[in-house]
């Protein structure tokens, strides 16, 4: 199977502006062969928590129709979009969200993030559960920036039968996870391990791109680059 990981500097506060460059993405990772199309963290809002505090609009609903294009992307390429954003949660507050639009254009799989860094405790609800799911016989596990720093995600992750781990991720300028996370999860649980990142200017810092795969031994298998918009592509295992 083919993943990509992308990577794009979104617009703040634009989730339809957002929502169509997804979607224009999935499109082409998916004429490029993609089966497993992800993304970065908060990447159909821009990652800008005291924004989204603030803007109940940008709050989505997990069947919100300003997906639309993306749903479309999906079906059109018969490729699955690992998207992240806010999305409502049960006790009426966002969750950083990723959703998983199958193929079909339906709703594959959610995770909301579990380990939530600084401001965002201030306005997001934490998730309580793993999230999972498969696709052509792969199994897959999905994960949210600071809950990489954790390694029982990953090590739970392998023990269920994931082949794949999928990190949706806003990592700017000096992070260290590039060197000490992402291939070291990969190499100490046998995990395919794809980070979507961002480009541009967020609450956060500066995006430093990156997006890219580590194989099960840790080495990188494929990367975007500091800079430019796009995707990169990878073909992954079932384990």
């Amino acid at each position: 199977m083919i993943v990509a990981a992308t990577q794009f500097a979104p617009v703040a506060g634009d989730i339809d502006a957002n929502a169509r460059t997804v979607a224009g993405l999935v499109r082409e990772a998916g004429e490029a062969g993609a089966r497993v199309v992800v993304f970065a963290e908060l990447c159909l809002s821009g990652y800008e928590p005291s924004l989204i505090r603030d803007s109940p609009g940008l709050v989505l609903a997990e069947d919100d129709p300003r997906l639309d294009p993306v749903r479309e992307a999906c079906r059109a390429v018969s490729a699955a979009a690992v998207v992240n954003g806010p999305v409502r949660t049960e006790d009426g507050r966002p969750g950083i969200t990723s959703l998983v639009i199958g193929p079909d254009g339906g709703l594959l799989a959610r995770y909301d993030k579990r380990h939530l860094y600084g401001v965002e405790r201030e306005v997001f609800a934490a998730g309580t559960e793993d999230g999972r799911f498969a696709l052509d016989g792969v199994r897959f596990a999905t994960a949210t920036c600071y809950d990489n720093r954790f390694p029982d995600l990953a090590e739970r992750a392998a023990a269920d039968g994931c082949a794949v781990y999928l990190a949706s991720s806003v990592l700017t300028a000096g992070n260290d996870s590039f060197t000490e996370v992402y291939p070291v999860r990969a190499r100490d649980f046998g995990l395919y391990v794809v980070l979507g990142n961002v480009l541009g200017a967020n609450e956060d810092g500066v995006g430093q791109g990156g997006a890219g795969v580590w194989g099960p031994d840790g080495e990188r298998l494929a990367d975007a680059g500091p800079d430019r918009p796009g995707f990169v592509l990878a073909e992954v295992g079932a384990g």
